[in-house]
């Protein structure tokens, strides 16, 4: 039986513990995603609360809400500038609304083969700096970037080049994507998500722009369509880590810089980890003897990446920070030999 002296010192312990615990916390971020609870994205964007908690030693905590648990995934950005959240984890082509660059820096169409790509423009090509010029106005700090992965595509043809896209029947979503497979001699049609296996099933398309390998898999995509191109090489959303600036600028360096490096981990740990379910599926659509994969080469991405840039040549016309944007992307692709000569 304990006595009354070890009840009131444990009971101290435990009151000095909270107590210690709760100051541990000193910095609270509620941020919103853009993708509902259950979902792969989301699930891993609560696994980077962890990360951010044990990187920072509970200094700061992020409690990850699904969309549309304040307001819609629309109005994050606004909502982050007033303080109604602190912060949103989002595709930044949401906001294109307000200024079309957010579109374009958010999927250049045919510019990227992997994740890898994107996150060294953002994080070395000038990719950061040109975000919070871009978010600053708005009163929001862009800490880093994310993407759920690069899409395959879908084919019941043969594809191995740009060539034979030329009058090809495909669906794809209007504006960017739908532009530049127009540019490249394809016939897109806009058709909803929720369309495409019937319309493949019954010959009104015969490609389409649609998901990652994993998810087209799932949806027995391949059970239809035999000759996808893996990996993709068309479309790839940026998806941001920004937080209200009022409150980054308030967070001690150590901690600013324990937020950056979680999101530049983060996005690798997303990328390694749909990586490896999209693998998993591209040896099991094999496994089942009907499926070959196409895996376009260097020069026949670069070739794509030259007739996209029509349309972004066109896309930069719209504002001024999309004329930034246009020749911060050329000029990293220029750098590092990914545009055909």
């Amino acid at each position: 039986m304990f006595s009354k002296m070890k009840l009131m010192v444990l009971g101290g312990v435990a009151a000095s513990l909270m107590a210690s615990s709760a100051m541990a916390q000193e910095y609270l971020f509620r941020i919103q995603s853009s993708d509902p609870a259950g979902n792969t994205n989301y699930q891993l964007q609560q696994e980077w609360a962890e990360m951010v908690k044990q990187k920072t030693d509970g200094r700061v905590e992020i409690q990850m809400l699904p969309v549309g648990t304040i307001v819609a995934h629309s109005e994050t950005q606004d909502a982050v500038a007033a303080g109604i959240l602190d912060g949103h984890f989002t595709d930044t082509s949401y906001f294109a609304g307000k200024d079309p660059a957010f579109g374009l820096i958010a999927n250049p169409v045919g510019a990227w083969s992997s994740p890898q790509e994107m996150f060294d423009f953002i994080n070395t090509g000038g990719g950061k700096e040109l975000m919070n010029e871009m978010l600053q106005p708005y009163g929001l700090h862009f800490i880093g970037a994310t993407t759920p992965g690069l899409e395959a595509f879908v084919s019941k043809v043969p594809l191995d080049g740009v060539d034979d896209l030329k009058g090809l029947k495909l669906r794809a979503p209007e504006g960017m994507v739908q532009k530049v497979f127009a540019a490249a001699g394809a016939a897109p049609v806009n058709l909803p998500g929720s369309e495409v296996f019937t319309a493949l099933d019954k010959g009104v398309i015969d490609a389409a722009d649609y998901s990652a390998f994993s998810t087209n898999q799932a949806q027995g995509l391949h059970d239809i369509a035999y000759h996808p191109v893996y990996p993709g090489f068309h479309s790839m959303p940026l998806v941001e880590v920004s937080v209200n600036k009022a409150k980054w600028d308030a967070l001690p360096e150590e901690l600013q810089n324990a937020l950056t490096e979680s999101v530049v981990e983060f996005s690798s740990y997303q990328s390694d980890t749909i990586n490896e379910r999209d693998l998993a599926a591209v040896e099991e659509a094999k496994a089942a003897g009907k499926v070959t994969v196409h895996d376009w080469s260097a020069e026949e991405r670069a070739k794509f990446r030259s007739i996209a840039r029509t349309q972004w040549e066109e896309a930069a016309k719209a504002s001024a920070n999309s004329q930034k944007v246009y020749d911060t992307l050329i000029s990293y692709l220029e750098k590092n030999g990914m545009l055909a000569n």
